[in-house]
């Protein structure tokens, strides 16, 4: 399990960080529409969400009520054409970001995610405990993890369509 959730996580990160290697200051801030966010945000709301969900594995793990949960859909996490809120807490900032910045935040929600999960010793524990996510309910922990790197997924392909939109 740990080798495919690694792998999982960095060739998903890689392709993001390709997909974003070259543009420009403005592209990077440019919104499409006053709708929509900017490239810069998408890459922001991705190190909130991480390091969120790093915060919820662990929180989830630590309670001594933590009870098992029955598996959610969260490969639906890729499919674009179910459109979800973000919860305020994940929402990016209006600031502009240079792309160094950006993937200085990146780098660090992910190093921050990857020292606590080579820390845990068994990986197991993670499919035995859960905690409340805010659009599936109580979600296995070894499933927050998959939705790391799937939610991750989700927004490259948004990426995409607001590069073509420039």
């Amino acid at each position: 399990m740990i080798t495919n959730v690694v792998e999982n996580l960095t060739k998903t990160r890689n392709r993001l960080l390709k997909e974003i290697s070259g543009l420009s200051y403005e592209q990077l801030n440019k919104k499409p529409d006053e709708g929509t966010w900017s490239i810069a945000q998408v890459c922001h709301h991705l190190y909130l969400s991480e390091s969120v969900f790093t915060q919820a594995i662990i929180y989830g793990l630590n309670k001594s009520n933590g009870k098992k949960a029955d598996p959610k859909p969260v490969q639906l996490a890729v499919d674009r054409t179910q459109k979800a809120k973000a919860p305020d807490m994940i929402v990016p900032g209006d600031e502009p970001l240079e792309l160094e910045k950006i993937t200085e935040l990146l780098n660090q929600s992910r190093n921050v995610f990857f020292e606590f999960y080579h820390q845990l010793e068994d990986k197991s524990i993670l499919k035995e405990k859960s905690t409340k996510h805010p659009l599936l309910g109580y979600t296995p922990l070894d499933q927050w993890v998959d939705l790391i790197y799937l939610h991750e997924e989700r927004h490259i392909e948004q990426i995409r369509e607001i590069k073509s939109l420039l």
